[in-house]
């Protein structure tokens, strides 16, 4: 596998230098002739809602186990909260709160007593403020109802909202979730993104590993696109999304003579709806509108096409692999869990 060739897609941002929540750099990950994750320079911005996406076997799993602390890289280096890993650990991951490959709870305690014994453990939560921090956990993830409940008998939406509820114990500086709404129904999932909504507008960062993508979109501020263990794209939601936008959206009642004008000035255009789409290629919409308006052609609208991330997402991953098939990687990542 070929070092990492990651790389910005779209408009730099406006600061060249932001505070970052966590980093890495040159990280690379093998388990014995497979390499899992290959030299990943990752940047979380403070404060954003990042998504983690990638196809199976693209090394999702690895980094954020890298980047919690859980396995120790093969080469390259992780920062969390501005403190080196592993030396910093001690005092950066106090302030993470993390959900990774499903919670692990005793079977035969309910969910309440079961999250009163990780509140225990929480160096950030003092003593006399456990019992609350369990109840507001619990009502926040919506098992306020069942948390009388032997953990045993919930469903595997309900053992997710429990895992959640651990991480979001004490405010968190960074909350790092795998996958949080496996298993969830649709009401569990809107809740799901609500929570994720207010740590963001809290001040937390979030990152998200998921495999729906319009849950990605919904939720994010930001995106990184693994593929193949390295990182083929990052930055802004928002930025990623403009620049995979190549056409431009003309609507006009006369087509004919649109693409007439447009095919005569060598302008790729063809019939779309009441309308027109030109393909920016070679030209610009400033160029397009002014070769319409010049040949008489009435324009009563012109936009840019907004690439969905389900496109951008299956053109960066080269979408004829098939997504059920599974890599060496997926092997180790599902046989660690």
């Amino acid at each position: 596998m070929t070092a990492s060739t990651s790389a910005w897609v779209g408009a730099a941002p406006a600061d060249p230098t932001p505070v970052l929540a966590a980093r890495t750099r040159g990280l690379r990950k093998v388990y014995g002739r497979t390499v899992a994750v290959d030299r990943v320079d990752l940047d979380v911005p403070e404060g954003a809602v990042l998504g983690m996406l990638g196809p199976n076997g693209s090394g999702k799993t690895t980094t954020i186990r890298m980047l919690l602390g859980l396995v120790r890289p093969t080469e390259g280096e992780v920062e969390l909260l501005g403190r080196r890993l592993p030396d910093g650990a001690a005092q950066a991951l106090p302030h993470v709160g993390a959900l990774v490959e499903g919670p692990g709870f005793h079977p035969f305690l309910s969910g309440r007593e079961n999250l009163r014994r990780v509140a225990a453990f929480e160096p950030l939560l003092a003593t006399g403020s456990i019992r609350q921090a369990v109840e507001d956990a619990l009502e926040r993830v919506g098992l306020g109802g069942a948390a009388h409940r032997r953990y045993r008998g919930y469903s595997l939406g309900m053992k997710q909202r429990l895992g959640l509820a651990a991480a979001l114990l004490v405010r968190r500086k960074l909350i790092v979730l795998d996958e949080p709404t496996n298993g969830l129904d649709p009401a569990g999932t809107r809740e799901v993104r609500k929570v994720i909504a207010d740590l963001h507008a809290d001040g937390s960062t979030v990152v998200v590993s998921s495999h729906l993508l319009s849950e990605i979109e919904a939720i994010c501020t930001h995106v990184a696109v693994l593929h193949r263990g390295t990182v083929v794209a990052q930055g802004g939601l928002t930025e990623l999304l403009q620049a995979d936008s190549s056409a431009l959206l003309i609507e006009t009642p006369d087509v004919d003579a649109a693409l007439t004008a447009l095919r005569a000035g060598r302008i790729s255009a063809r019939p779309l709806g009441e309308g027109i789409r030109v393909e920016l290629i070679g030209t610009t919409a400033p160029v397009v509108v002014r070769t319409l308006v010049e040949a008489g052609v009435e324009v009563h609208e012109a936009r840019r096409h907004r690439a969905g991330l389900e496109d951008l997402f299956a053109r960066l991953t080269d979408a004829e692999e098939s997504e059920h098939s599974l890599s060496a990687v997926d092997t180790i990542e599902e046989g660690a869990r």
